[in-house]
Formats: C-alpha cells, sequence, structure tokens
C-alpha cells in the first residue's frame, strides 16, 4: 500500500460519508432554521418546539432517501471487498 492508495482511499471514503449524511443534515438544517425563523416571528420561545418538527423531517429524509443511501454505501462497500485482494499486495 502506498500513501497515494491510503490518501485516495480515505478520500473517498470521506466523499460517501458525506453523500450519505447529506439529505439527513441538510433536511434538519432546513427545517431547524424555518422554526427558528417562526419561533423568531411569533415570539414563542418553546424549547420542545424545535424538537418534533426536527425529528419527523428526519424520519422523511430516512423514508425518501433510504433507498439511495444504502445502494450508496453497498456499491462503496462491495467495491471494497472486492478489490480486497489487490489492496493487499
Amino acid at each position: 500500500m502506498t500513501v497515494e492508495f491510503i490518501a485516495d482511499l480515505a478520500s473517498r471514503s470521506l466523499w460517501v460519508t458525506l453523500l450519505v449524511a447529506a439529505p439527513i443534515l441538510g433536511l434538519g438544517l432546513a427545517v431547524g432554521v424555518a422554526v427558528s425563523i417562526f419561533q423568531a416571528v411569533t415570539q414563542i420561545q418553546e424549547m420542545t418546539l424545535t424538537f418534533i418538527p426536527k425529528i419527523i423531517a428526519i424520519f422523511l429524509a430516512i423514508l425518501i432517501f433510504g433507498k439511495w443511501m444504502m445502494l450508496i454505501l453497498l456499491n462503496f462497500t462491495s467495491n471494497l471487498w472486492i478489490n480486497l485482494p489487490n489492496y493487499i499486495k
């Protein structure tokens, strides 16, 4: 294994991690900003108001993007296992 190979593998791993986490984090961020704006406009300062919409949004994101996220992870993992003999050389 060379340094370039390890750097490339780490780069691909980070890219897959960001790609899989992006829909959930993005939707959670959007809902959090929307709830914060709603709270600022209406001056409702209820702490539990922020959690329920985020939980629902993240659950919906997993339902919508779950299959796609699983395919990305399966492709990455299968490529890793298939090329394992090449990595050992």
